[in-house]
């Protein structure tokens, strides 16, 4: 039990230092939660994980939203449709199958990579005069499709919020990683209201990667805000790698299979 513990926070440190900073925390917490305790059912394993990444986001999101401007009508919009998208993810995680949507999201990744390693400015600066005039609605529909995707199956999901925030709404990494944690705090609650009314959470476990995750998610903000967006950049790219890496492997091995 011990070991175990000591296993499951040391991931959850690490993945709430990683998502402060531009979100995938998911692809440490995730897979590590899964690996260490194999004997328990995905569904309630997920909703575990669920409990300290809302931890480590509300703090992320506290910390950022004291030293980054937000736009609180756009966030109403994006993170109210998000919520309800990531509820009905939670339900539905059992019924699709990752064979149709894990390829989407390699491939979007791959692309993600590309783009931003390409252009060299790409969120460094905020471009207000770029901010469509009906961003509320493009921005709900992404937070409707991210949200969902959240609910469903989760790492990688404050990544793709970021590049929404800054490819769409033309804000700059530090704005886009604020406006995204307080979207993720919004569909990790939707995913916990879930998980928590079906009994699918190991609260054992939850609580104490709580504290973990909040401790890595400290750290993790005071450095994205000490250092800028160029720092941001580089470790976007880093987890989006390692996002690519992740979910090509998992392509491999669904499609592997007779």
């Amino acid at each position: 039990m011990l070991t175990t513990l000591l296993l499951l926070c040391t991931a959850a440190f690490i993945a709430g230092f990683i998502d402060a900073i531009v979100g995938g925390g998911g692809l440490i917490q995730t897979p590590a939660t899964l690996i260490i305790l194999p004997h328990y059912p995905v569904a309630t394993l997920l909703g575990t994980t669920k409990i300290p990444s809302f931890a480590g986001t509300s703090l992320a999101a506290w910390q950022y939203s004291k030293r980054v401007q937000l736009n609180y009508r756009l966030l109403a919009a994006v993170a109210s449709v998000a919520f309800l998208a990531a509820l009905t993810g939670s339900k539905m995680a059992s019924m699709l199958s990752n064979q149709v949507l894990k390829p989407v999201m390699l491939v979007l990744l791959i692309l993600v990579g590309i783009y931003t390693y390409s252009n060299k400015k790409f969120g460094l600066q905020e471009h207000s005069e770029k901010m469509p005039a009906n961003a509320i609605a493009y921005g709900a529909l992404f937070g409707l499709i991210i949200g969902f995707y959240d609910g469903f199956i989760g790492p990688g999901t404050g990544s793709f919020l970021i590049l929404i925030f800054i490819s769409v709404l033309g804000q700059d990494f530090l704005h886009a990683s604020a406006h995204a944690k307080m979207v993720n705090l919004a569909t990790n609650l939707a995913s916990i209201l879930y998980f928590s009314s079906t009994g699918h959470i190991l609260y054992q476990y939850a609580i104490p990667m709580a504290v973990c995750n909040l401790t890595g998610s400290f750290f993790g903000t005071r450095l994205a805000l000490l250092k800028g967006n160029r720092f941001i950049r580089i470790f976007f790219l880093l987890v989006v790698t390692g996002t690519i890496i992740r979910f090509g492997w998992d392509v491999y091995k669904l499609y592997r299979q007779p």
